[in-house]
């Protein structure tokens, strides 16, 4: 388990500055862990300190609790404050936020189950492809047979044909040719050759029950006993190793287990990230009942204090989930949340706006920063992009002038200005030429962002 220390110098190499939120948060994920190592009785006593970040758009609030969440393998969950209603209006029930944590949770731990058995499923998928491109002699063929025409007694059991006989030469013969596919599949050599396969077709309910948190599947419903519904389709044989794996991967897995293991990791390890929440503070000057204010308020306080909401996969408690809650807080103040819900998030820290420097640090220091983004797209198309240290100040020095004097939409500013300074590049290049390398030196930005020098034109910036 990482120390705060060291969750800190993993997020600095994703996120620049914000050193109190990063120390924040990487304090409340050492203490989960000093959680997990002590007694049943003390841990049930102890309970997140929940955190509520302050500072304007862009500055790296949602990519710290991202970050965060990554770096320990935890189920993650990003809402919008505003997304929701009072009880009873129309829109998303709160209730919503925990149905899709517990379905992050899944996806992780389906996944590191998926991981586990991946040698075992592509062995499986690689003998299902032989067979189909080269069956086996003298298998016995299954008729197509429907178990509700069997209940209702108008169908019979299925029947089984089965290929003539082969002599002794001709299956020694056959044996050999699929030894030769199994080869030639090994090699990499049939990858484009098409296969008929048969596809799942999955339904889990209309939208509209899935917007209510309703996931309905018949099938479940009544046993299996409706057949289900498969469709054949023609695929290159890549994409049929694909799916035969997942196929195979499904077997391998106790959906059971998976379920048990994610609710569990979503209850001690789960991560809410409310974004926006500022936008649901309440302020004097509102008349009469506010549902997207107030109301949703007092609806995300049970959740945040620690309850039980059902699931399709079961209760779920949140009493030890970690929530995180940003806004900017422009208009409205943190004092203009309900008190209740104040004191849920005792952890309060602010992020500072991005300085010049930081804007520069943000272009190239980043292990994915955005200029090595670009250059990597480019690169497909043999344009080698490099970027001049003066261009990176140009261009830092554009973004916080445009942030000062217009919106401030912070770090997002950068790729709509290096997007605009290389709109030539990225459309004369075609891949069709040789390599080219392209110097963008601070020159290069002044001449293609003249308006934008002298103070003009910033709106064009505005996303």
């Amino acid at each position: 388990m990482f120390t705060p220390r060291e969750t800190v110098e993993a997020l600095d190499k994703y996120i620049v500055g914000q050193d109190e939120a990063k120390r924040a948060v990487a304090i409340a994920l050492r203490n989960r862990y000093r959680r997990s190592r002590l007694s049943p009785e003390m841990r049930e006593e102890i309970t997140p300190k929940n955190i509520i970040m302050v500072g304007p758009t862009g500055v790296g609030k949602t990519e710290i609790a991202r970050r965060l969440a990554k770096l320990v393998d935890a189920p993650l969950v990003k809402v919008e404050a505003t997304k929701f209603t009072e009880v009873g209006y129309v829109g998303r029930d709160v209730d919503s936020i925990v149905r899709d944590l517990v379905e992050a949770s899944i996806r992780l731990c389906k996944q590191k189950r998926y991981e586990a058995v991946e040698t075992v499923a592509k062995a499986a998928a690689e003998q299902r492809l032989i067979e189909l491109l080269m069956p086996t002699a003298g298998k016995k063929v299954q008729k197509p047979f429907n178990p509700i025409q069997l209940l209702l007694g108008s169908g019979s059991t299925p029947e089984a044909d089965a290929d003539k006989e082969l002599s002794e030469e001709e299956k020694t013969e056959h044996l050999n040719k699929r030894q030769q596919i199994a080869q030639q599949l090994s090699n990499g050599l049939l990858e484009n050759e098409l296969v008929e396969i048969e596809v799942e077709q999955r339904n889990t309910g209309s939208d509209a029950m899935l917007a209510m948190g309703i996931d309905i599947n018949l099938n479940e419903m009544m046993g299996g006993l409706i057949p289900k519904n498969k469709k054949k389709r023609r695929v290159k044989v890549s994409e049929a190793r694909r799916i035969l794996t997942q196929e195979e991967s499904e077997k391998l897995i106790d959906m059971d287990e998976v379920i048990r293991e994610a609710i569990e990791k979503a209850e001690q390890d789960g991560i809410v990230f409310i974004d926006e929440i500022d936008k649901i503070a309440g302020n004097d000057r509102a008349s009469g009942p506010d549902v997207s204010r107030e109301g949703v308020q007092r609806d995300i306080l049970p959740i945040v204090e620690g309850c039980t909401v059902n699931t399709k996969y079961g209760p779920v408690k949140t009493d030890f989930m970690l929530f995180i809650a940003a806004g900017a807080f422009h208009v409205s103040k943190i004092s203009d949340l309900i008190p209740e819900l104040q004191g849920r998030f005792p952890i309060k820290v602010n992020l500072n706006p991005l300085t010049v420097e930081d804007y520069k640090r943000i272009l190239h220091q980043p292990e994915h920063a955005i200029t090595k983004q670009y250059e990597a797209l480019l690169a497909t198309d043999d344009v080698q992009l490099e970027f001049t240290d003066d261009a990176l100040d140009a261009i830092a020095r554009y973004a916080y002038n445009a942030n000062e004097t217009s919106e401030n939409i912070g770090a997002r500013r950068l790729h709509t200005i290096v997007e605009n300074l290389l709109e030539d590049i990225s459309f004369n290049a075609g891949g069709d030429h040789p390599m080219v390398k392209v110097v963008v030196d601070a020159s290069y930005v002044k001449e293609h962002m003249p308006s934008e020098l002298n103070g003009e034109d910033l709106g064009r910036f505005i996303l």
